[in-house]
């Protein structure tokens, strides 16, 4: 993976069905002597994780909404010349804000400097495009999320009493700047403890695209490798599942922990079941209300506001930022996600999981 960079669910049925479609609609608000604003929204796919369709897809639109603006959101679905039709389309319909969450760098950089040439504004959304033109910047601190991860993994790890586990790495696609910052995170908690002989560093790879089935695949021949791993940093719920789901058909589930991020429903079940030992819980509806705020004040031509500026190493330039605050998530703190109205009960509790969720006090 590369360094050195500065910074920072639902059911299989519903993400597909809602991946195919777009989603539009429009609003009265008049924005005066300038274009009303109208916004085109590119999401990356439903596969690496379920939030981009569960969530994010939800919130933006009901954002939109309220700020009565006309929007526009579509999924690339990890297709790099889709991802560029659609963003020629949108710019074509008229939208004079472009957010995107890029594929990659330089697919999301032809994009950005293409809609730049036509008067378009740009947001990079969740995913910083490395030498890119984007105007914002909306994500978390994904440097701070990577740590979660590390000291996640570092207190089931005590908790277990493990002594001198063995540590593989699943880290997120190497064509995403977030997995560069998470992997600082993590690596900033894990490094010393690999140097000091409490931990051994174990098999450490990328997965592309953080897609679930190369994860699969890559761990299992992680453990054919090294039998005895005894912790799993994953990268996100979807690697963290792959993993699982491996650990399970040794029966070792539970007793290897493994993290995760993202708090999608599937991984918040692992969690209560004893299978996972963390996630990290990033409020999407914060970001993505950051997101339509910063949108409308540049359909406006009126300067956003921000609370960060991160560096892009490659472009050699600030970008004004919105970072909000990842929360690590524990079978004990599992209800705040609920309360936050992320995921809801009946999603989370069904079958097998009743009993733990009423254990963790999700009523």
């Amino acid at each position: 993976m590369r360094k050195g960079l500065l910074l920072t669910a639902a059911s299989v049925a519903l993400v597909s069905s809602l991946a195919a479609c777009d989603d539009s609609s429009s609003g009265g608000t008049d924005s005066g002597s300038h274009a009303k604003p109208k916004v085109g929204v590119i999401l990356p796919d439903s596969k690496s994780s379920a939030r981009w369709e569960t969530a994010d897809r939800k919130y933006l639109s009901e954002a939109f909404k309220a700020a009565g603006v006309e929007f526009d959101i579509q999924n690339a679905q990890n297709d790099k010349q889709q991802f560029q039709t659609i963003a020629d389309q949108m710019i074509t319909s008229g939208v004079n804000v472009l957010v995107i969450v890029n594929l990659d760098s330089g697919t999301g950089k032809a994009v950005l400097d293409k809609a730049k040439a036509q008067g378009v504004a740009t947001i990079d959304y969740d995913r910083l495009t490395l030498g890119g033109s984007a105007q914002y910047y909306v994500s978390f601190d994904n440097t701070a999320v990577g740590k979660l991860q590390g000291e996640g993994l570092s207190k089931c790890l005590s908790d277990m009493k493990a002594k001198k586990p063995i540590v593989a790495t699943l880290n997120g696609s190497p064509t995403d700047n977030n997995a560069t910052l998470l992997a600082d995170g993590y690596n900033g908690v894990l490094e010393p403890k690999y140097k000091s002989g409490d931990y051994v560093k174990g098999p450490d790879q990328s997965v592309p695209d953080w897609d679930s089935a190369e994860a699969s695949t890559i761990f299992e021949q992680m453990l054919t490798s090294e039998p005895e791993i005894g912790g799993v940093l994953a990268a996100n719920d979807t690697l963290g599942n792959a993993a699982i789901a491996i650990l399970r058909k040794q029966h070792r589930n539970g007793k290897v922990p493994v993290t995760g991020q993202d708090a999608t429903v599937q991984a918040l079940q692992n969690i209560l079941a004893g299978d996972q030992c963390m996630t990290v819980y990033k409020a999407v509806k914060k970001e993505a209300d950051a997101t339509v705020k910063l949108a409308v004040s540049l359909a406006k031509a009126e300067k956003g506001e921000t609370n960060a500026t991160v560096e892009d190493p490659e472009g050699k330039r600030k970008v004004p930022s919105v970072l909000e605050t990842p929360v690590a998530i524990y079978k004990d703190n599992v209800k705040d996600v609920v309360d936050d109205g992320y995921v809801t009960k009946e999603q989370l509790c069904t079958g097998k999981y009743a009993a733990p969720c009423a254990e963790a006090g999700i009523k």
